[in-house]
């Protein structure tokens, strides 16, 4: 089989190489190869789809802006209802809530909260604070803009292409992507829970990059929040909710280090997360639709991890974005495309003051 040639090649297809194919590919020759037989598998299908600008560290706050910024933009110009207003309620203790909050929330007070979300015992929580610039997210429709656009602009997508081989000569890649031979200038690694582990075949330091699982359920409930109320998170991270169009979707937000894999819920999971939310809430639980695990990756920083690694020049890093990865997509894509085509940011749209910043607090080690 004849081998593709092309300057980037892309190893992912979630959200985060996708994301990047097509930021990319007006102005780079791109390859994505994915191991899984679809694109978005794991990570990306599993996710709350839900965007949070006050959610993270600093610099995963600036890029979430950024990546609601360009959405706008995209949302605009096609009319894909990419996004929707939902916001994001933290409920607990006084001194958990202060603690948690961030300065893009502001507080409510206990009964402007249970008006909002009457589902709550009053009980339960003794302080509240609000983020009104969240969205919801459409995360199939947003994985499929980024398909779409990327392929409209020549990019080739492999599915079913798991990397087996991959050898540098200095200035090349020599890949072996299922049974297709590939030659590229550059290997991004978008991998998610398994990017350490491709960069280990690259012949490539690791970055300490650690999964992390998450559940959730859609559930059915007798007194289910209505349609664009807030999500609600408690503070000390041992739930959230939100409406859902199948029913209400729970998670009990836990983060355990776990191996890359096709994750599925601990038994026993969901049925003490159910107890647990009949608790503090009058949501009155009746079934449970489906269930499922997602894989969180992130390093010791808490930060994605982007750009060339410092001891291979022909090494990119996508990875490390945590719960992020979603609200930090289309920013991270323009940073990533900025310092792969080494052009001046403001070519590409980006503000040369911000490009620097995410480059700096986003470096592999």
């Amino acid at each position: 089989m004849s081998s593709l040639e092309c300057d980037v090649l892309i190893i992912g297809g979630g959200i985060a190489g996708l994301s990047l194919a097509s930021a990319l590919a007006p102005f780079s020759s791109v390859v994505l190869v994915e191991a899984e037989p679809t694109l978005g598998y794991h990570t990306s299908s599993r996710s709350a789809r839900q965007l949070i600008p006050s959610y993270g560290p600093e610099p995963v706050l600036d890029l979430t802006r950024r990546t609601l910024e360009l959405l706008g933009g995209v949302q605009s110009s096609t009319g894909l209802p990419l996004t929707v207003p939902r916001s994001f309620l933290l409920i607990g203790s006084e001194a958990e809530v202060d603690a948690r909050a961030s300065a893009a929330m502001h507080r409510l007070t206990h009964a402007q909260a249970l008006d909002l979300c009457p589902q709550l015992r009053p009980e339960a929580f003794a302080a509240a604070a609000i983020d009104t610039d969240c969205v919801g997210t459409d995360t199939d429709l947003l994985l499929e803009y980024h398909r779409r656009s990327a392929s409209d602009d020549g990019v080739i997508i492999l599915t079913g292409a798991l990397v087996t081989e991959a050898r540098y000569d200095g200035s090349a890649w020599s890949v072996r992507a299922g049974y297709r031979p590939i030659t590229a200038g550059v290997v991004v690694d978008a991998a998610g829970a398994w990017a350490d582990g491709v960069a280990t075949l690259c012949g490539v330091a690791p970055q300490g990059l650690v999964p992390h699982r998450r559940t959730a359920a859609i559930v059915a409930a007798a007194n289910a929040p209505r349609a664009g109320s807030p999500m609600v998170a408690a503070a000390d991270e041992s739930f959230y909710y939100r409406p859902d169009a199948d029913g209400v979707l729970i998670s009990p937000a836990e983060s355990e280090p776990a191996e890359a894999g096709d994750a599925q819920p601990h038994p026993g999971d969901v049925e003490r997360l159910i107890e647990r939310l009949g608790a503090v809430t009058t949501l009155g639980i009746t079934a449970v639709h489906r269930s499922w695990t997602g894989l969180r990756t992130q390093r010791d920083s808490t930060v994605p991890v982007v750009g060339f690694d410092p001891g291979h020049p022909g090494f990119f890093w996508l990875a490390g974005q945590g719960g992020y990865g979603f609200q930090t997509s289309s920013g991270i894509a323009e940073l990533a495309a900025v310092l792969l085509t080494g052009a001046d940011p403001a070519d590409l749209g980006a503000a040369p003051d911000r490009v620097g910043a995410a480059a700096a607090a986003l470096r592999p080690a």
